[in-house]
């Protein structure tokens, strides 16, 4: 059976998958439930500093998208950072960590932009003897507008500046969490990695208006009339977050740095594809919201299976395998050139793969053969795209089948030719000559 164990910036737990800082993680009751559970670790919800409590909305705080089954597919909130008095989480924090010394504490933190704000919180909590720290770099909204969350995260500087402060004040390691909310996510991650942080963690919540009530004509969820911006997670933002987690793997100025993978994770399969891209562990939030936190043993069970099925006797063996295969489009393979095929075995005849590429694509799939229903792919036009795959219900009724070497490709006439080739290099680049040299 696989080993799901992980050390992560020496902090070692029985499996990958923590509670990320949000509601979940907010006090000991919860966390001690969700251990109980099998989680591996939490994030604490994040603290701010000493004095009046954050105050949060007293109504609804959260908005959704559903698909066609009421399926969670994104999710809006607008909640703050916690409201709970700064010592009670610290008591809770260090009972927790001393019931449950097994698994990993980190506390997420968010306090205003100057040195002694940061000093002061970082030593009232590594009295607590927790993990580790997070630096709350990310939160879109209510806290950004006093200065910090994302207003923060979205200058380089900052992120660098206030890393470098805490790797000073604190013997913990130190986590920076990154804000999706920028155009370019390798610049905070370097910022983070110049001001000594010890890793970074992404993706926070995208800045979003979830939905817009009709009938209140207010953004969703409303408050007496008014709705504003919150943070946008769940299953829809995996993508955005593979994307930047990718680009940090790969960046030779950050290439190496520990990632702990958020954003979407929500079955053993999105778990896998954090990790494959080299994330240590992966953090949970709205799956656990939605399922309950025992949604933790499918995730552990699913990852375990696939593992032994795939020869993975430990997380280490297969993370960051999938970061290399990731590159430019200008270096993809111009001399692979593929064709949809359609099992007619399989096929179930109800044309979504006609009617796609007929009215949006390159009009390559025949709908009748012989005067009777029948869908079959006309190599002459087909340009391999695979939007056919993509539209057809049924799992394998269409693959994409490449062309061997030497073929003549009836689309346009030319052979295939062998080996590897990109854009750098072709005739149809202006700036190919240069390229090549």
């Amino acid at each position: 059976m696989a080993d799901l164990s992980t050390t992560f910036l020496g902090i070692k737990s029985p499996n990958p998958f923590w509670l990320a800082s949000a509601p979940p993680t907010d006090r000991e009751v919860n966390v001690t439930r969700a251990f109980r559970a099998g989680w591996g670790g939490v994030v604490w919800k994040t603290l701010g500093a000493e004095g009046p409590p954050i105050v949060n909305v007293n109504g609804p705080r959260y908005g959704a998208i559903h698909g066609a089954d009421r399926r969670l597919l994104g999710f809006n909130n607008i909640e703050l950072i916690t409201d709970r008095p700064l010592q009670l989480n610290l008591q809770e924090i260090k009972a927790v960590k001393k019931a449950w010394p097994d698994r990993a504490v980190v506390v997420s933190l968010m306090v205003p932009c100057d040195e002694e704000s940061w000093k002061a919180i970082l030593k009232v909590v590594e009295e607590t003897e927790c993990d580790g720290v997070e630096l709350n770099f990310g939160c879109p909204h209510g806290m950004s507008e006093r200065g910090m969350g994302s207003a923060v995260g979205q200058v380089p500087e900052y992120i660098e500046m206030v890393a470098r402060w805490c790797k000073q004040h604190t013997r913990m390691p130190v986590i920076v969490k990154l804000t999706p909310n920028i155009t370019d996510i390798r610049y905070p991650a370097r910022a983070a990695k110049q001001g000594g942080a010890d890793a970074v963690s992404l993706i926070n919540t995208v800045s979003s208006i979830v939905s817009i009530d009709l009938d209140r004509m207010a953004p969703n969820p409303t408050i007496d009339g008014k709705g504003s911006h919150g943070g946008y997670c769940g299953p829809a933002v995996k993508p955005i977050a593979l994307n930047m987690v990718a680009e940090i793997a790969r960046d030779p100025e950050t290439r190496g740095l520990p990632i702990s993978g958020i954003g979407g994770v929500t079955t053993w399969r999105d778990a896998a594809e954090f990790i494959a891209l080299g994330c240590g562990t992966v953090q949970v939030c709205t799956a656990a919201m939605t399922y309950g936190f025992k949604v933790v043993e499918e995730l552990k069970a699913g990852l375990s299976n696939w593992m032994d099925g795939k020869g993975y006797r430990s997380i280490e063996d297969f993370r960051g395998l999938a970061a290399p295969n990731v590159t430019d489009w200008r270096y993809l393979n111009l001399n692979y050139v593929t064709k949809a095929v359609i099992d007619q075995d399989l096929c179930i005849q109800c044309g979504r793969c006609h009617i796609a590429c007929e009215d949006t694509s390159h009009q390559a799939i025949a709908a009748t053969v012989d005067g009777r229903r029948m869908f079959v792919v006309k190599d002459e036009e087909c340009v391999g795209c695979n939007l056919c795959i993509e539209v057809c219900p049924v799992e394998g009724c269409i693959t994409m089948q490449p062309l061997a070497a030497g073929a003549i490709d009836p689309r346009t006439g030319l052979r295939v030719e062998p080996g590897y080739a990109n854009w750098t290099t072709h005739p149809n680049n202006p700036m190919a000559q240069v390229a090549a040299e």
